[in-house]
């Protein structure tokens, strides 16, 4: 372990930290630019962030500890997940080791967890709204990611996201084989469902739309950021997953020297930027569909995963 390498590692954490926020950003302003509004600006969503942390906290009377928990645990949860994925160096870093692709996905599980536990310790008939809907989500969606993980496993023999890393850059035959393909279509969809992008998903305070508003509709001030906060972290994590680990595995700094990080820090947003557009396109182009729907996408993500472990195993 060396003083490069910790450095590194904080600089990782940091990124998740600090760019969340400006590709939460950039996704609203040209989802409404694709629409022709003018949308919110770049910046806009550390601008709320900042207001948030300045106004007061507002508790409902039936709130336990949970509710005060769940905002501290999702953020927290949000800030391991880096420490254990490529998100600047193709290297693993001091503390990567701690766990694998699996352990990832269960850290960000437990943050969602504890959200919709406040959602109901709150006592709010909004809270029960979105965490149940969250709940149907999940039965769909958990399995499918499970078996994208265990996919991108038999793939490059490893549970270690940097060997897949490696593997893709290396083998141009892996990277556009069927296994990978089927991959990459899975997690697209799943990405869709995980960051609120499918088209039964609502930001507004609407209430047949209503899921991941409906879950954090009793938290204000501080905690309410922090649960915003956690929410454009994951958004993050799983781009970063998307784009370094299995679509666009380059641009990475291969020696953890300044130059390289900053070069790597750049190279992710612009990658971000690229699926953000191709995520509003995405968007944009479908109508809303009635929730009983969701499970639409999910079975196709589902399919699309076991396709990739058939083609594997037949290679």
């Amino acid at each position: 372990m060396t003083a490069r390498d910790i450095l590194a590692q904080i600089a990782q954490v940091l990124a998740v930290l600090v760019l969340s926020p400006l590709i939460q950003g950039f996704i609203l302003r040209y989802e409404e630019r694709v629409q022709l509004s003018r949308g919110p600006a770049l910046l806009q969503p550390y601008r709320d962030l900042w207001k948030l942390f300045h106004k007061q906290t507002v508790v409902p009377d039936s709130a336990s500890w949970v509710y005060w928990a769940a905002p501290v645990v999702a953020f927290t949860a949000m800030l391991t997940v880096p420490l254990l994925i490529p998100v600047l160096t193709n290297y693993p870093l001091p503390l990567s080791n701690m766990g694998d692709i699996l352990g990832g996905g269960l850290i960000l599980t437990v943050g969602g967890f504890f959200v919709n536990l406040a959602a109901l310790d709150s006592g709010s008939a909004y809270g029960g709204v979105g965490s149940s809907r969250t709940v149907m989500l999940s039965i769909l969606a958990e399995p499918a990611l499970i078996l994208v993980f265990v996919g991108i496993t038999l793939m490059a023999k490893a549970m270690l996201p940097f060997v897949v890393n490696h593997l893709l850059v290396a083998d141009s035959s892996v990277f556009w084989g069927p296994t990978h393909l089927f991959l990459v279509l899975a997690f697209f969809l799943l990405l869709l469902v995980e960051t609120d992008r499918l088209p039964i998903h609502s930001s507004t305070h609407i209430e047949v739309y209503m899921i991941e508003e409906a879950r954090i509709l009793e938290y204000s001030g501080p905690l309410l950021a922090l649960l915003k906060w956690a929410s454009m972290m994951k958004q993050f994590i799983l781009f970063t997953i998307f784009c370094n680990v299995l679509i666009l595995p380059w641009g990475l700094s291969v020696q953890g020297t300044a130059i390289g990080i900053g070069g790597a820090a750049l190279a992710l947003v612009l990658k971000f930027f690229l699926v953000g557009a191709v995520m509003v396109a995405v968007e944009t182009m479908q109508s809303r569909l009635r929730f009983y729907r969701y499970q639409e996408p999910l079975a196709a993500s589902f399919l699309l995963a076991v396709l990739a472990i058939i083609a594997n195993q037949i290679r």
